[in-house]
């Protein structure tokens, strides 16, 4: 079985599925990548060089997929950064074949839009695609903070906001939403170091997990943590099932490479140095029931 990961690609660096793709084979997934642009390094460097590569690639390589008579062991989707509406519609209609071919396979959406902080990144179209095309096909969903108030038209200040904006969120269609980082203090669990948490939803029960909150240098900035986020999280939950445990063992991964790379004053995220945090399976943060 094998995940389809329809994201963004650099050549230096990690962002897209230059962070995405590793961290899933490393949890021993087979991973088809097709990559919706091609970019010397991420856009954080405020100079890059390559190209958006053209929607139509995307359906002209999924019907490839579909000709090798492979999509039937297609077990999930993975899609993240939308440059451009047509990539959206291109994504929509790759999970709508290959859910034709594979009727219980797992479309995760990462709905990057933008984050606290920085607001919104991406062309005006695209939050309106998320929420009106792209999230009701979704079983999985991983925005972070400010993506979940763009979706659902909530501000967020309280852990009451939270639970409300998940409902809300579940009720356009998803069985499990991820939120990848809250970072309003009254969110925090007390602390004297400041945290960042997660938190995960299955409409049933509500689990949310906190780390030590690391600060990278503010220009580059610390591209492709969600992209790895969201990555590790649905490697973890295809095979556990279990969202409590994949929340715990997500958090675990994630701090350790984020620690690594904070250690090594690195610009970009050690996956490949730091890859042991990925698959040691050691939860040293505990996931609590909401």
């Amino acid at each position: 079985m094998a995940v389809l990961s329809i994201q963004s690609h650099v050549v230096y660096g990690h962002a897209g599925n230059s962070a995405a793709v590793f961290p899933m084979q490393r949890l021993g997934r087979e991973v088809w990548a097709i990559n919706t642009v091609e970019f010397s390094n991420h856009t954080g460097y405020r100079a890059w060089r390559g190209e958006a590569l053209s929607p139509a690639l995307v359906e002209d390589l999924v019907l490839g997929l579909e000709e090798r008579d492979v999509l039937k062991n297609c077990e999930a989707v993975l899609s993240g950064y939308l440059g451009d509406p047509a990539t959206g519609r291109a994504i929509i209609a790759a999970v709508k074949k290959v859910r034709s071919h594979a009727p219980e396979m797992i479309y995760c959406c990462d709905p990057v839009m933008g984050d606290v902080g920085r607001g919104f990144y991406v062309k005006p179209e695209i939050p309106d695609i998320f929420k009106n095309e792209v999230i009701p096909l979704a079983d999985i969903v991983t925005p972070n903070q400010f993506e979940l108030e763009a979706l659902v038209g909530i501000t967020i200040e309280t852990m009451a906001d939270v639970l409300k904006a998940v409902q809300l969120l579940h009720a356009a269609g998803p069985k499990i939403i991820l939120i990848t980082s809250l970072k309003a203090a009254s969110l925090q669990a007390p602390a004297k170091d400041a945290e960042i948490g997660m938190l995960v939803s299955d409409g049933k029960d509500v689990f949310r997990i906190s780390t030590p909150e690391l600060f990278f240098d503010n220009v580059t900035r610390m591209a492709g943590s969600g992209d790895m986020t969201t990555s590790i999280f649905l490697s973890q939950y295809l095979t556990t099932k279990d969202i409590k445990t994949s929340l715990e063992l997500t958090a675990a991964s994630v701090f350790g490479i984020m620690e690594a790379t904070k250690e090594a004053d690195s610009h970009e995220l050690l996956i490949v140095a730091a890859q042991d945090k990925i698959a040691s399976g050691a939860t040293p943060y505990t996931a609590i029931k909401v």
